[in-house]
């Protein structure tokens, strides 16, 4: 794939922030239609029955098209677009979204703005997230800058959330370590929120990335952290809780990883700190393996040493499941396959067959041909 042209970028650019992220239907109208289509639909409020809930979703902001200088920002601060068209999108990592009750509750992110110059994909495709409380005591720091050590030693991307306490101590152990850190941000790419990280975000963008699925300017906000944490689970192939309290975003972030059957880790604390009850919780309930090192941590992302940086990467026909998995592999490694052939050699009637080749397009599997429907290339 290729990235879009300008035109297209800006309807992409103008459909991210008409509609609060995440909006299930409209990233499905954009699927379905294409964005240049959805972003005429919208404006004109002529959109097809089945996606009706787009208008109220857009009702506020349809008039406000503030595409082109949302780009220009962008591109003033080193920043992008990221979309399901460009070769760095994150398909399979972001796949889990998809399924079950994930996909109700948010799903994939429509696109992606993101600041820095190495690539997204390459960047989470080897990741874990330490996450933890804004109120770190210095136990939890300390245990945060040994487990980031030995990750990055390992040669993965520490993925956290940009914010006071743990998160702040894991993207600067990450960077002092001469590792590469991703922050998943709840506000616009140009913001730094909290301002006093400013400094800590400009590091973060010369050696890692900053991630956002919201629209420069756009204003950090409680609704928005919540729903970013489903972003830093998705991106990473283990999470693990160094301290939380009883209710924190951290505890969000792992109940998100559970949910995509993202392996987590909780480090435990003494029964007198506040901080841990939340992790200690996790572990007595079976919901979080205890980890107290790096080892332990790798262990959890890459069990048997598999799937790690420095042991091959991880496939991603492994994201695949059911029908999509089926459809996948009835394609023929060289040439092409018809509609029919495929639902022969699945055993997936045809609608279901139609249904999986429009998610395996999606996320750049598959392509359509003259003659039927070939591997993308490459996928392991």
């Amino acid at each position: 794939m290729t990235g879009p042209d300008h035109a297209t970028r800006r309807a992409w650019a103008y459909l991210s922030r008409v509609a609060e992220p995440p909006h299930t239907e409209l990233r499905e109208f954009v699927e379905a239609e294409g964005p240049l289509e959805v972003a005429r639909a919208v404006q004109s409020r002529r959109v097809p029955a089945r996606y009706r809930a787009v208008l109220g979703a857009t009702g506020a902001r349809v008039d406000t098209d503030t595409s082109e200088r949302d780009l220009e920002t962008a591109a003033r601060l080193g920043a992008r677009l990221v979309t399901p068209d460009d070769d760095e999108w994150p398909g399979w990592q972001l796949w889990g979204l998809r399924e079950g009750d994930t996909a109700a509750r948010g799903g994939p992110p429509l696109a992606l703005w993101v600041r820095g110059s190495r690539r997204l994909a390459d960047e989470v495709r080897s990741a874990i997230a330490v996450v933890g409380a804004r109120g770190a005591t210095s136990y939890g720091e300390h245990v945060t800058g040994r487990l980031v050590g030995g990750i990055v030693d390992a040669g993965w991307t520490v993925v956290s959330g940009g914010a006071f306490g743990i998160d702040g101590t894991a993207h600067r152990a990450a960077l002092g370590s001469g590792g590469s850190t991703v922050a998943v941000m709840a506000c616009g790419i140009d913001l730094d929120y909290p301002a006093s990280h400013a400094a800590l975000f400009a590091a973060i963008s010369r050696e890692g990335l900053i991630v956002s699925e919201y629209a420069p300017g756009t204003t950090a906000a409680r609704h928005r952290f919540l729903t970013r944490n489903r972003l830093v689970a998705a991106l990473s192939s283990a999470v693990v809780v160094v301290e939380a309290g009883r209710r924190s975003g951290a505890a969000n972030t792992a109940a998100w990883a559970r949910k995509l059957d993202r392996p987590l880790g909780a480090v435990p604390g003494p029964v007198t700190s506040a901080m841990s009850v939340g992790c200690n919780r996790m572990i007595a309930d079976e919901l979080a393996v205890l980890v107290g090192d790096a080892q332990a941590v790798l262990s959890l992302a890459a069990p048997d040493g598999r799937g790690g940086p420095n042991h091959g990467a991880v496939r991603r026909t492994d994201a695949l499941t059911g029908d999509r998995a089926r459809v996948y592999e009835a394609i023929p490694a060289r040439g092409t396959a018809t509609i029919e052939e495929l639902a022969l050699g699945s055993a997936v009637d045809v609608d279901g067959v139609l249904s999986a080749l429009a998610m395996l397009e999606v996320d750049g599997f598959v392509v359509h041909t003259g003659d039927g429907w070939a591997l993308a290339g490459p996928n392991d």
